[in-house]
């Protein structure tokens, strides 16, 4: 289980009610960012999630809208204490373009950045989860990433223990350590393992094989939707996903749930942007700044709401 923090959902340019791209992964007490885009530091501090328990922080790519939020959330995380290091991961270029903007605003940090250009392919190991990168076809070098928790421990079978005649208590407790007890072995007791749920988010791209193939059955889809149908020409020319393309992708491969985020500002707060989205698949979301979802065996359900929307 784990939850998603919407704290920007806008594209390229920030409106009134969209800020840039930032996503926010809650795995226990600590936090993955995707993207940083301008503003995110504060779209954490206004939120329910604390900016201090970012640990990790995946770019997509190094446009803009994506990492202009890099050296304000860096710098205030260490003006407010933070000692811990941080891990940045990107495509190639990320260690020049943070350097750069540190370089740029003289910021020093008081905590060690350790900076990984990751390549398709490449997985990355934490506790309890993973993060990999794939290909995308944007128009410089860039990454998408699927997030995957560790595979979980299969159902303890109460009834079919206390048949063989193990007993609440230690007995039941050993089983579930992995222990024999009196020549019944775990694997009678416990079901097969549960694979882990998993997350892509492949930034700003065109529809691909690449992304089509690392998004397949996939528990939740975060994917761009720059552009309506009507402006398909404007999303090649951009290297961008049109909203239809994305959601008839998502359901061809299998996706539980598509999250629809950067949709253009020209189509303002319309209702087409949905439209087209459960037309091509049936239950789509598109969040809000501030949303934050929970993501469990049950699907996934909105636990928060922006106040300021309510």
């Amino acid at each position: 289980m784990f939850e998603i923090l919407f704290a920007g959902t806008g594209a390229s340019i920030p409106s009134r009610s969209r800020s840039l791209p930032c996503i926010a992964i809650k795995h226990g007490r600590s936090l993955t960012l995707f993207d940083c885009g301008e503003g995110s530091q504060r779209q954490l501090m206004v939120s329910r999630f604390s900016f201090m328990r970012v640990d990790r922080i995946f770019i997509t790519h190094m446009h803009g809208d994506h990492v202009l939020g890099l050296p304000g959330l860096l710098l205030t995380m260490g003006l407010s204490g933070r000692r811990e290091p941080v891990q940045l991961f990107g495509p190639k270029g990320i260690s020049l373009t943070i350097n750069s903007m540190l370089d740029a605003c003289e910021g020093e940090l008081e905590f060690e950045l350790i900076v990984h250009e990751m390549e398709p392919g490449d997985v990355e190991r934490f506790n309890g989860f993973s993060v990999s990168a794939y290909r995308t076809e944007h128009n410089c070098p860039s990454l998408g990433y699927l997030y995957k928790e560790d595979d979980r421990s299969g159902s303890f079978d109460k009834e079919k223990a206390m048949r063989f005649g193990l007993k609440p208590g230690p007995d039941f407790s050993a089983i579930q350590r992995g222990e024999e007890v009196r020549g019944i072995s775990p694997e009678m007791i416990i079901g097969e393992k549960r694979p882990g749920l998993s997350l892509a988010y492949p930034g700003d791209t065109l529809i691909c094989d690449s992304v089509s193939e690392a998004i397949r059955g996939v528990d939740v889809l975060i994917h761009e939707g720059t552009y309506l149908e009507k402006d398909s020409e404007l999303a090649v020319a951009h290297f961008h996903s049109t909203i239809k393309d994305v959601a008839k992708m998502a359901k061809e491969a299998g996706v539980r749930q598509l999250m629809i985020v950067h949709v253009s500002n020209r189509y303002g707060e319309e209702s087409g942007p949905s439209i087209e989205a459960s037309t091509y698949f049936e239950g789509s979301i598109i969040p809000k700044d501030q949303d934050i979802y929970m993501v469990c065996d049950g699907g996934v359900r909105l636990v928060s709401e922006d106040p300021t929307s309510l």
